[in-house]
């Protein structure tokens, strides 16, 4: 599934049941970035994200193809 991240937020928001505005309060973050982030603003600092994915229960994964190919180098 390659869902975007627009639609992550706000489908999880409103199953949270919550606003664009307590979401924001809840994270700490302004009120109109929730609004950006569901309007597909592009650039978003990492740390901001993340206070708002915290506030809807939703977490990020890393994966690279090269991560598990370093672990089987030397040093």
């Amino acid at each position: 599934m390659n869902q975007k991240l627009k639609d992550i937020v706000k489908e999880h928001r409103k199953l949270s049941g919550l606003t664009q505005a307590q979401v924001a309060k809840l994270a700490g973050v302004g009120k109109t970035v929730v609004y950006d982030i569901e309007h597909g603003k592009e650039s978003i600092q990492y740390d901001t994200l993340t206070k708002i994915l915290r506030v809807l229960n939703v977490s990020i994964s890393f994966q690279s193809p090269l991560s598990s190919a370093s672990k089987n180098q030397p040093d």
